[in-house]
């Protein structure tokens, strides 16, 4: 039984190494890169040809004019090609295109490219003239009886409103030849959303049909590989399907997918921190659908939506009202924008994946603490100390139990030596003892176990959390979010030289590697020479698989070990267990006595 203890343990360490580098085998760095590629990008990509934007259904017009088709040179360039009213609010800084209306140039204030604070801010949304454009745009379906409609080339009026921000709305203003006025009004409040309400007055005569749509675009798709932990792609929350992730890939190979019709929800494109949803408010049902395009113009993806027809008369004017949310997906403004908008499971925007029920409490847990305590590396600490806390009684039991175990090692060995020759007798003769000491031999599985799903719901929140990101803790770690800068093989950056980051091995995985090895030489060694191999190079392991990881979870793991390492030390001493540390550190350096001849 003995043998199976071990054979179990191995198992739940050798599940552990083979769940961590199956779910987390792209490098976190990625995000790193990404953001030097962005801070790049203006300067290296090559420019090309602007897509034809052309509208999401076939009778939708295309062209969008402003541009004589050529690719502008900077945003500087694109943005000179057309009118437009700024944007200043607290959070955002931009223009709207009054050709199309479209919303094509917004940046984002409190967040930058990298830790430092001199560096660009976020550029989210950009004109349709460089190769990066992304945007959003409202319009309606042209019919003979409605004549020309808001669309990718109507150029609006100003009514009134010289610049968009949280006290001035901006009214535009349309007017067709058949006697339809639009009149838009643009709110915005003092973070991401944005309300657009078109009025429609009908003085044609005749009520006349009226379907609007609307498109969040993106010409280019970013450039690092998706991560399997995180949705980056085409979004939404619509009818009975409920959350629909649809990747980059897959659209690609699918060209569209159409789920069913919807009263309420929302839809978009997402990055990992970043969001551009379009949410419809109106009584008219509406048809989602998420695309891809490509022709010889380039190629682009697309979330759009279509609604039914709504029937105009001469008597009263029909408001269009379509919520847009571009921004940081921030977790309160987010959850707050779902109750106080009444937008349909818009917390679903953040991707806290399959063990929700796990990741945002324990984001909720972290927030709660960082607001106490200041800091997200103290908040992690806190954090560590009460998950141990609150699966105390299992772990307590757990280590008990190994305790106990060690103290019945010697009627163990003289049931393996009395019984060597036969294996049935052995083991009952182990469960016997078990029986008689009142020990659970698989109970040193449990705090393995245990650790596992609530390590990859703080590598969650870690990752898909803007809270997190660029968060300081202390010394030379500015980003929890991301690994450890510093590695053992230029000593720490005393060294004049750069390292591959496959040896990037800080400081931060160096001590959770250590802490590692103590606490598995806590234990007596497998007498299984496999099995002891495996607890002596598993620590190792994990320094060189963790050091790429953030460097929050790092610091967790290093002092989630540390206070496994005491709790584990006072219970085997309270149970007259000997603490077998100093020795197993002992015997790693005595030499091992040569085998008879």
């Amino acid at each position: 039984m003995e043998n199976n203890r071990n054979f179990f343990i191995t198992i739940a360490l050798s599940v552990a190494i083979l769940t961590l580098w199956q779910v987390f085998y792209v490098n976190p760095r990625i995000e790193a890169e990404r953001e030097k590629a962005k801070l790049e990008e203006v300067e290296t990509n090559p420019a090309a040809p602007a897509p034809d934007p052309s509208a999401p259904y076939p009778d939708i017009p295309g062209g969008v004019p402003g541009s004589d088709g050529a690719p502008a040179a900077n945003r500087e360039a694109a943005l000179a090609t057309d009118q437009r009213v700024n944007i200043d609010t607290p959070s955002l800084t931009g223009s709207i295109n009054l050709t199309g209306a479209r919303l094509d140039d917004l940046r984002l204030k409190d967040y930058h490219l990298t830790v430092e604070n001199d560096s660009p801010i976020i550029e989210l949304l950009n004109p349709r003239a460089l190769p990066n454009g992304f945007y959003t745009e409202i319009g309606y379906i042209k019919t003979d009886a409605t004549g020309e409609v808001p669309g990718p080339d109507t150029r609006w009026t100003v009514e009134s409103g010289t610049a968009l921000t949280p006290s001035t709305p901006v009214t535009l203003t349309f007017t067709n030849d058949k006697g339809l006025t639009f009149k838009r009004i643009i709110a915005v409040d003092d973070d991401y959303m944005f309300t657009v309400s078109d009025v429609v007055s009908n003085a044609s005569g005749a009520p006349v049909q009226l379907a609007s749509y609307g498109r969040v675009t993106r010409l280019e798709k970013p450039s690092t590989p998706s991560i399997y932990v995180l949705h980056e792609g085409l979004i939404g929350v619509t009818g009975e399907e409920g959350l629909t992730e649809v990747d980059y890939s897959d659209v690609e190979e699918e060209g569209k997918v159409t789920p069913g019709k919807s009263s309420d929800g929302w839809l978009g494109i997402t990055d990992k921190y970043w969001a551009v949803t379009m949410a419809p408010k109106m009584s008219a049902p509406f048809q989602p659908r998420y695309a891809y395009f490509k022709d010889t113009s380039g190629e682009r993806y697309q979330a759009d939506f279509l609604t039914d027809p709504v029937e105009v008369g001469t008597a009263q004017p029909v408001t269009f009202e379509t919520l847009v949310f571009a921004g940081a997906k921030e977790v309160a403004k987010v959850d707050a924008y779902e109750v106080d908008r009444n937008i349909r499971q818009f917390e679903l925007l953040i991707d806290w994946g399959w063990f929700y029920f796990i990741t945002k409490p324990m984001f909720w847990l972290i927030d709660t603490l960082y607001k106490m305590l200041g800091n997200f590396g103290l908040a992690i600490l806190a954090t560590t100390v009460i998950v141990k806390a609150f699966f105390f009684p299992l772990a307590n039991k757990s280590y008990k139990s190994m305790a106990n175990m060690k103290k019945v090692q010697p009627a163990m060995l003289e049931i393996r030596e009395k019984y060597a020759d036969d294996r049935m007798k052995q083991q009952q003769a182990m469960m016997e003892l078990y029986k008689t000491e009142k020990i659970n031999p698989l109970a040193g599985c449990w705090p393995i176990l245990i650790q596992i799903p609530v390590f990859f719901a703080l590598y969650k929140v870690l990752y898909v959390t803007i809270e997190m990101r660029h968060a300081p803790f202390f010394g030379w770690i500015q980003d929890l979010a991301a690994p450890d800068p510093t590695s053992l093989f230029n000593l720490f950056g005393l060294l004049p030289y750069d390292v591959p980051h496959f040896l990037l091995i800080g400081v931060w995985p160096l001590v959770m590697g250590v802490t590692m090895f103590l606490q598995m030489r806590m234990n007596p060694t497998p007498p299984d020479p496999t099995q002891a191999m495996i607890f002596n190079w598993m620590p190792v392991i994990f320094t060189f698989m963790l050091a790429s990881f953030p460097a929050g979870l790092v610091i967790y793991w290093a002092w989630n070990n540390l206070l496994s390492i005491i709790q584990q030390g006072v219970i085997m001493k309270r149970q007259g267990a000997r603490i077998e540390l100093w020795d197993n550190l002992i015997g790693l350096f005595k030499r091992k006595p040569k085998p008879a001849e």
